[in-house]
């Protein structure tokens, strides 16, 4: 994923890319926020936080696409401070973010529903943030989502959702299918575009920006 964002920023016309941070290239967060105006996170929940947090201390915008640690945690982190805007998505791609607005519609007349997501062998965190963050949103619609949501980490998978609900006599599915990293691609560079803008310090959901 970093090296798919780094070809993003350099494809597009009104970005230009400050740096590159990575622990196999011997360069930490703070040897390239100095020219940065966003940081864009795609690590482990082990080092979003700090990262984030070393951002926003440099008054550098962070947008952040890791998932698997304490969104609350970042939210206090960014709420508190004073100088830049922290924005979270749990999936860049636009699909998917019309999966889970699709699904809410969905549970306010078929309430029960599963939730099936699929990524590649070695994601980290399971469920993904992308189905955590579906079956949010489905509850606070009134739906019923059933546990636990089932993960499949598999060679050949990249990042795959199915939320499907059932009635009486009927069942109706909602699939998005990443098959490439690209497709998370034109979301990344929108939160890029208008984190500095956002009105609030810490905004989660690639859904405010659309």
């Amino acid at each position: 994923m970093g090296a798919a964002v780094c070809e993003a920023v350099e494809g597009a016309e009104d970005l230009e890319l400050a740096g590159r941070a990575d622990p196999e290239l011997d360069l930490g967060i703070e040897d390239v926020l100095g020219d940065a105006d966003v940081l864009i996170d795609f690590t482990t929940p082990e080092t979003a936080i700090a990262n984030v947090r070393s951002a926003l201390d440099a008054g550098v915008h962070a947008v952040v696409g890791t998932t698997g640690f304490d969104l609350d945690e970042l939210r206090v982190l960014a709420e508190e401070g004073d100088r830049a805007n922290c924005f979270v998505a749990p999936n860049f791609a636009i699909g998917a973010v019309l999966m889970m607005q699709l699904s809410v519609e969905v549970a306010k007349h078929m309430p029960e529903c599963e939730i099936i997501e699929l990524h590649r062998q070695g994601k980290v965190d399971a469920p993904s943030g992308t189905a955590k963050r579906t079956a949010e949103k489905i509850r606070a619609a009134g739906g019923e989502v059933h546990e636990p949501i089932h993960s499949v980490r598999l060679p050949g998978l990249v990042a795959h959702q199915e939320v499907l609900f059932g009635g009486e006599g009927q069942t109706l599915s909602i699939r998005h299918d990443s098959i490439d990293r690209r497709s998370f691609m034109p979301g990344v560079l929108l939160a890029a575009r208008r984190v500095g803008d956002l009105p609030d310090r810490f905004t989660v959901g690639l859904e405010n920006l659309l």
